[in-house]
């Protein structure tokens, strides 16, 4: 039963039906902590999913002690380097990020991503993918160095593991262009601009 009632819950998130998915997730929630004990890795999965769908609704402060319960859940019982670790950890520096709290969010996305190489390796999607906002935390927070450092590093790992015209790599090269035209490197940020015209036009 708390299998499909997961699955429904996931599902009902997927699809933007939050109040629906919120109902869902709260009965998963509940059988969870009845079936399993309550350090279960299922517990974690339920208290993550019922999370995912408050902070889609903004919900952060009912969202947040989720999280963290999960985390000490998945540590404990998966061991601190576990992917699914990193995507809670993830998940969580994603709702600072979303209240503004960027001091707080970066080392939970440093420590994620760290696990994800170590455990997926350095060229795995979600590893890009965390980099990238990892890299957009430290822009926003004026690292500029340390943001333009993470953006090469994944335009390398696109380049060599989607091409040189995939739209992944057009975005990764916007936001790179945006960091040059806030430090006033205008010539560097127009050819990054001039790249990312020319993947479009080729992915239409």
């Amino acid at each position: 039963m708390w299998s499909e009632l997961k699955d429904k819950a996931e599902k009902l998130y997927q699809q933007g039906w939050y109040d629906e998915g919120i109902k869902v997730a709260e009965e998963a929630l509940a059988v969870a902590e009845k079936t399993f004990r309550a350090d279960h890795p299922n517990v974690a999965q339920s208290l993550n999913i019922l999370a995912e769908v408050y902070r889609a609704q903004g919900r952060y402060a009912e969202a947040e002690p989720l999280y963290q319960r999960a985390l000490i859940i998945k540590e404990n019982t998966l061991g601190p380097e576990h992917p699914s670790v990193a995507a809670t950890l993830h998940n969580l520096a994603l709702l600072y990020e979303e209240l503004g709290d960027y001091a707080a969010a970066e080392p939970l996305e440093e420590r994620a991503v760290a696990i994800f190489e170590k455990t997926l390796g350095k060229d795995h999607r979600y590893v890009t993918a965390l980099l990238t906002n990892l890299a957009l935390l430290y822009d926003v927070q004026g690292k500029n160095a340390e943001a333009e450092s993470l953006y090469q590093r994944v335009l390398v790992i696109c380049e060599e593991t989607t091409g040189p015209s995939h739209p992944d790599l057009a975005s990764v090269l916007e936001e790179l262009a945006e960091l040059y035209k806030e430090t006033g490197r205008v010539d560097e940020a127009n050819k990054l601009e001039v790249r990312v015209k020319a993947i479009r036009s080729r992915n239409q």
